[in-house]
């Protein structure tokens, strides 16, 4: 009888919560031995009590669709336009570097920074944290498709000239499936970040959304739960969103991780 080994995922699932709920226990467990004063950080059951609570409020839950909704909006559109740019700057070299101090220069710019100057410039919320949100999403998605045609075989590119491919047909057949997996890893980082800048635009332009939300519940009698957990739900949204993500591209990778043995 052949044995079959357990996947990594299974045990890095089991390591997860193993370490989370040492970690609530231990947070429970300060509270409750007076080590840290629940004026300060309540206690890890109140909180879960709480954020539970919260699955079953109809504002909070349309402030969770507000939120995922402008992710959506905003990561795609980062993706739409980054892999294209990113092909583009990949494949000419001279345009590359004609445009990469520009690029040096804005890169650096914290994305947060602009906020107030977004909320200026576009008249309406949704669309200040849409643009926020794909400014800062651009980035990982741009950088990561330049690399990864950077690692193209540079034999098999030869090899399908020899038979009379174009640069498109290169492209095509070549260069974009190499990239992929490259992509791939620069939209799983981009998602995350997309959720922080949703939720950052949403506390400091007032938009709608899981941000807008601790905003108004920091002025309530039980505002420091509202708010851990409304904290804890847009983490659960950034670890929930980066495991469908991963799932989808290790479905359309397949033959990158048959190939690499990097399954997980």
């Amino acid at each position: 009888m052949r044995l079959i080994p357990s996947r990594p995922f299974d045990s890095a699932v089991v390591c997860g919560v193993t370490g989370t709920v040492a970690l609530l226990c231990a947070a429970e467990a300060a509270g409750r031995l007076g080590l840290v004063s629940q004026l300060e950080l309540p206690l890890a059951s109140a909180v879960l009590a709480t954020a539970a609570g919260l699955a079953a409020d109809p504002a909070f839950l349309a402030d969770v669709l507000a939120t995922c909704g402008a992710w959506a909006l905003g990561l795609a559109t980062a993706v739409a336009v980054a892999v294209p740019a990113g092909l583009l700057l990949g494949s000419l070299p001279p345009v590359e570097r004609a445009l990469r101090p520009v690029l040096e220069f804005l890169r650096p710019i914290p994305s947060v920074a602009l906020i107030p100057l977004a909320a200026f410039v576009f008249t309406g919320r949704l669309e200040t944290e849409v643009a926020m949100i794909v400014y800062a999403a651009t980035w990982p998605v741009l950088l990561n498709t330049m690399y990864g045609l950077r690692e193209v075989d540079p034999l098999a590119k030869e090899t399908l000239r020899a038979f009379g491919f174009g640069p498109p047909a290169v492209l095509w057949r070549v260069s974009l499936p190499s990239a992929a997996p490259f992509v791939a890893t620069g939209v799983r980082v981009a998602a995350a970040i997309a959720l922080i800048l949703a939720v950052s635009t949403e506390l400091l332009a007032g938009a709608d959304g899981i941000g807008h939300f601790i905003i108004v519940a920091e002025s309530s009698p039980d505002g420091l739960r509202l708010t851990i957990a409304a904290t804890l739900w847009a983490g659960a949204l950034g670890l929930l969103t980066n495991a469908l993500l991963a799932r989808v591209f290790r479905r359309l990778l397949r033959w990158h991780t048959t190939l690499t043995g990097a399954a997980r």
